[in-house]
């Protein structure tokens, strides 16, 4: 850890503008740069950048902030700053394009019914714009849960540099494999190299089951850490080695 490098500083103040900003000019840059669903009519390619800059509270900031401040920073000693930008973007914006393909599996999955109950794609999304119906089609289609799940998928942005942050921990677990980790909610200290799988295996669990802590995008924090480890783990091989 140590000082606060140049490549996070400037992140953790970018975050902190778009996380402060807003509130004291009571503005929503939700529909603007979170990152939406494909086919929702606020989504946009670049919002798999600007996602990283959105948080949706206090502890979701600070959390990440710390984050890519404790685990970046002997990372960006290492590989510098363009490098550690470069793998900070590559794992934020890979976890957002896994977390759509995960989405848009599950979606599509339940849109399917829809369509074999005769409604046409208008219809379809019309219908989960509103988040509810009384359309006996749909009602006679999917169960109450299904509805939820694709209206969810719909309507439900992803914010969070939590992505990204995944790719910088996987990558510090790389490098300083025997590095000791105690978090608030893991008190006990134990190496990187096994903390850090726990955690992922924890969001592979929470992420294909139906016991999610509150509204996480596991599934993003999964794609940032397969990033991250890709790029990682062909650097260090390759390029850049701890003497």
């Amino acid at each position: 850890m140590g000082r606060l490098t140049e490549g996070i500083k400037h992140l953790i103040i970018i975050n902190v503008i778009l996380f402060v900003a807003p509130q004291f000019l009571q503005l929503d840059f939700t529909n603007i740069l979170a990152l939406h669903f494909p086919k929702n009519e606020h989504f946009g390619v670049w919002q798999y950048v600007t996602h990283m800059f959105m948080h949706g509270s206090f502890a979701h900031i600070l959390f990440n902030m710390y984050g890519l401040w404790a685990f970046g920073t002997p990372l960006e000693q290492m590989w510098g700053k363009k490098r550690f930008l470069f793998f900070y973007f590559s794992a934020g914006i890979g976890a957002g394009i896994i977390y759509t393909l995960v989405n848009y599996y599950q979606f599509n999955g339940i849109y399917d019914l829809f369509v074999n109950a005769g409604l046409n794609p208008s219809e379809i999304l019309s219908i989960l714009e509103k988040g509810s119906t009384n359309d006996t089609r749909v009602v006679n289609a999917i169960s109450q849960e299904q509805f939820n799940k694709i209206s969810m998928l719909y309507n439900t942005p992803a914010v969070g540099a939590s992505g990204a942050v995944y790719g910088v921990l996987v990558a510090f677990g790389l490098y300083f494999k025997d590095a000791k980790l105690a978090l608030i909610f893991f008190p006990v200290p134990i190496a990187a190299k096994y903390f850090i799988p726990i955690m992922i295996l924890g969001d592979l669990f929470f992420g294909m089951t139906n016991y999610s802590i509150g509204n996480i995008a596991h599934f993003a924090h999964v794609g940032g850490a397969l990033i991250g480890f890709l790029i990682a783990y062909y650097w260090k091989k390759n390029q850049f080695k701890v003497r």
